[in-house]
């Protein structure tokens, strides 16, 4: 072989592509999980149509199944104000297109005429974009399917309405495994960041310690997830009568992720921190073994979320951390550093014994003054 050969066959690197079993589990999983979107877009907009069609007479009730369609969507955040307001900016839209076809007739101007005068009335009435452009839509869509009849295609449009917040109360579409799975993700990915933190102190590990702060600076992005899916969850339990029974362990749930945000947050802090210690290459067992116990409490208070008899014994783990931390006793004669990376773990105990069920001010009372 000579050596241009050689060159050519080493240029090249090999990207590994994923398998298509991988992606046909992928979109499984897609179509799996908008299952429940889907059921509810069909329900609605086959019942706007027929309600329109069979009892209203109607005789092409096209806007009763697309103003359904378009407000329920596939997102996976569904929720009756948010579905309440697009379908208000679609009923503004065929309002105004009604107006101008009874004012001055069908034609292309008109078209342009309701167009500008609709996305000006959305856009001083909602900041949302989606609002404008849902409004703007509808209104094409009753300006292009003329009727005889004036405010006909406003009628439909409401029956669409209607529908699509009835079936968002009697077919909820964010059901509690979803909203589970996204707490799941955060108490994973909190696991990892801890644990990461954790291995850099016992081993004066600075490029650990530097991974684990950028893994608790992601934590955010799970955290809003799971705000996004349990705040959903809690505003479609409030008008379904099928998740009645639900809206106790929602408050519940809520209160863990509130914790949980401090908790992440606090953590940010104790890797910083952990960051800047490990630079000089020293183990610093006692954190580590701190931090560690933590997040054994952390693990337990993630398993009581789908059983509450688990809390007591989340919180006995954290009160077995909280009543220690106290920098001095722990490190006499540390310095300076050290002494302040275990106070910074005082504000994520109390925490995590908040989100173990435990009141505030009796969590801190824990706390050794110091």
């Amino acid at each position: 072989m000579t050596g241009d050969d050689a060159s050519t066959t080493t240029v090249g690197v090999a990207v590994a592509r994923p398998g298509w079993r991988t992606a046909l589990a992928r979109r499984s999983v897609r179509v799996r999980e908008s299952l429940p979107a889907i059921a509810q877009i069909v329900v609605a907009a086959t019942a706007a149509y027929c309600f329109a069609h069979f009892v209203l007479g109607h005789s092409v009730p096209l806007l009763a199944a697309t103003v359904t369609v378009s407000s329920l969507g596939l997102v996976r955040d569904a929720r009756p104000w948010r579905v309440a307001e697009t379908v208000a900016g679609m009923l503004v839209g065929i309002l105004i297109a009604e107006l101008v076809l009874l004012i001055a007739g069908a034609g292309w101007w008109q078209i342009a005429v309701a167009m500008t005068v609709t996305l000006i009335a959305a856009r001083f009435l909602s900041p949302q974009p989606g609002f404008a452009l849902a409004a703007v839509v509808q209104s094409l869509i009753a300006l292009v399917l003329v009727s005889g009849v004036p405010f006909l295609r406003l009628v439909d449009g409401a029956v669409g309405g209607v529908a699509a917040l009835i079936v968002t109360a009697l077919i909820p579409r964010t059901l509690r495994r979803t909203e589970l799975r996204d707490a799941d993700e955060l108490f994973d990915a909190l696991d990892v960041a801890m644990n990461t933190i954790v291995r850099a102190l016992r081993r004066g590990d600075r490029a650990r310690a530097e991974r684990g702060l950028e893994r608790a600076r992601s934590l955010q992005t799970y955290v809003d997830a799971w705000s996004g899916s349990l705040e959903s969850g809690q505003e479609v339990a409030r008008i379904s009568p099928f998740l009645r029974r639900q809206r106790t362990e929602l408050q519940r749930h809520a209160r863990v992720r509130e914790a949980l945000d401090l908790a992440t947050r606090n953590l940010r802090v104790v890797a910083r921190r952990a960051a800047y210690l490990c630079a000089d290459g020293q183990a610093r067992p006692v954190p580590a073994d701190l931090l560690a116990e933590l997040a054994r409490g952390a693990a337990l208070v993630r398993d009581s979320l789908d059983d509450i008899s688990l809390e007591p014994a989340a919180r006995s783990a954290v009160v077995a951390v909280i009543r220690r931390l106290d920098p001095a006793a722990l490190l006499p004669g540390g310095g300076v550093g050290e002494l302040n990376l275990v106070a910074a773990m005082r504000p994520l105990a109390v925490d995590l014994l908040v989100a173990a069920g435990m009141p505030s001010a009796e969590a801190r009372a824990l706390l050794p003054r110091i």
